[in-house]
Formats: C-alpha cells, structure tokens, sequence
C-alpha cells in the first residue's frame, strides 16, 4: 500500500492531515504575537465534544500570559523549560479536577446517581488523571488546528505548581503546554517513528 492510498483512505483532506498530524511539530521558540481569548475560546469549543468515560471531562485549565504569572510558574519548571516558556505568549497549565464527580448530574444525566459511583476518593483521582491526559491530546489537536504550536512539558515540579497556583482546588497538575506561533529556529529535527507493523497486531 502506497503512502496515497493510505491517505486517500482518510476523510480528511490531506492539508487538514498535514496541520493535525504530519507537518505539526512541537515548538521550542515562539513569537511575541499573543494568543487571544477568542483563540483559547475555540479551541476549547472544539475539543469538549471528544469522548471521556461517562462524558466526566476532569480537565482543567489554567492559561498563564502575565508576567505575573509568569515569574510563578518559571522556577517550578525544569531549567530546560524556562527559556522558551518564558518566550511564549502563553502557558497552558492543564489539570485533572479530582471532584469532577461533582458534575456527574448535569454532564451524565442517563444515571441520576453516576456521582455514587466514584465515592473512594483514590479510585477518583485514577479516573480523573486517566480521562484528563486524554483530554491533554484532544487539547494539542485543537491548538494545531487553530493554526498555532504547541509546546506540551512534563518536566515541572507538579506538587510545587499545584501549591502555588491551585491552593484549596481539588486540581492535579498533569502537563504544562506553551501556545503560540513559532519563533527563531523553532524545531528540533524530526524524530523516527515505529511502522504500522511494529505497532499493530490482530487477533
């Protein structure tokens, strides 16, 4: 099978694959040029409709672009981290909401009693980070598709960030994710990826 018949077997046109997936990299540099409120807007209004278990949706944002906020994220990160993150106009905090149990009636309506299922509180935690780190995918997709970059990071100090920024919230900090336009030199070289065979199997 040819590489155009592998996309032809997609219904997405192959520009829509390009931008989600092939021609996408995560940026190391960025521009000043900000990310609206409007941006932020439509990428959530996108990215709500993908499926978590029992439609929960545990994932929480925090968008950093002061230099405020800033200067109190910047030494919880990696020192590796800090440079570009301080060069991005915004810094997506993105974390799992452990009381996301609490929305089960309005969100899961078919069962009235859904939030009686998630009582122990460590099986709840399990849940919320499993569901929200899908939901950290979704939100990457949707940036791209908004013609940004994305920057995801799990090198940060999670417990410190969760101190200094969600004191007395039932939030768990999972990734931290610059957006924006890339900048100087944004990439790193193209990484290999495993074929289809080495991944997939049938049974």
């Amino acid at each position: 099978m040819t590489s155009v018949s592998v996309q032809d077997a997609l219904q997405l046109p192959a520009d829509v694959q390009d931008l989600l997936f092939r021609e996408a990299r995560t940026a190391n540099s960025f521009s000043s040029e900000p990310v609206t409120e409007e941006q932020f807007q439509a990428i959530y209004d996108l990215v709500k409709w993908a499926p978590t278990s029992m439609n929960i949706q545990p994932l929480r944002a925090l968008v950093v672009r002061t230099e405020e906020g800033k200067q109190r994220l910047l030494p919880h990160l990696a020192e590796g981290n800090r440079a570009k993150t301080e060069s991005a106009p915004a810094t997506v905090v993105l974390a799992a909401d452990t009381e996301f149990h609490e929305n089960l009636p309005k969100v899961f309506p078919p069962k009235p009693d859904a939030k009686d299922l998630f009582s122990d509180a460590a099986q709840r935690e399990r849940t919320a980070k499993f569901n929200a780190l899908l939901q950290v995918g979704y939100f990457i997709l949707g940036v791209r598709a908004a013609g940004l970059a994305a920057g995801p990071m799990t090198g940060f100090d999670a417990d410190g960030v969760d101190r200094e920024f969600f004191a007395g919230k039932p939030w768990k900090s999972l990734v931290v994710v610059n957006v924006g336009r890339p900048g100087e030199n944004p990439w790193f070289d193209r990484l290999p990826r495993l074929d289809y065979d080495e991944v997939v199997t049938a049974a």
